[in-house]
């Protein structure tokens, strides 16, 4: 009787330790992941106000059209390029999350 308690103590303490774990882990991933949108978020900000400015010293329509144009190309192709790094960072916070339940199972299945 015992040892089956004390094995049930083994297990709950095993799934405690995993969750804390993937707790850090998590934790961690999110940290980065802010810390991802806001260099980000500062980096269109700054992009965007040096379009404003080029805009305001164009000479001409076409030139405020060109610039317009370039600085929309430019700015979709850094939000596609954000939105996919976001994507792999949230699959790397899974992944990085689950690893410690998925350690304390296999250790338990033996």
């Amino acid at each position: 009787m015992d040892q089956k308690f004390e094995e049930f103590q083994k297990v709950g303490k095993d799934g405690f330790d995993a969750a804390v774990g993937s707790l850090g882990e998590v934790n961690k991933g999110f940290q980065a992941i802010a810390a991802e949108v806001t260099g980000y978020s500062k980096k269109v900000f700054e992009d965007g106000t040096r379009a404003f400015e080029q805009l305001v010293g164009a000479k001409s329509v076409e030139q405020a059209i060109e610039i317009q144009s370039q600085y929309a190309k430019k700015a979709y192709d850094a939000h596609v390029a954000e939105l996919s790094k976001l994507g792999e960072m949230y699959v790397g916070l899974a992944r990085d999350a689950y690893q410690p339940v998925k350690s304390a199972l296999a250790k338990n299945a033996v």
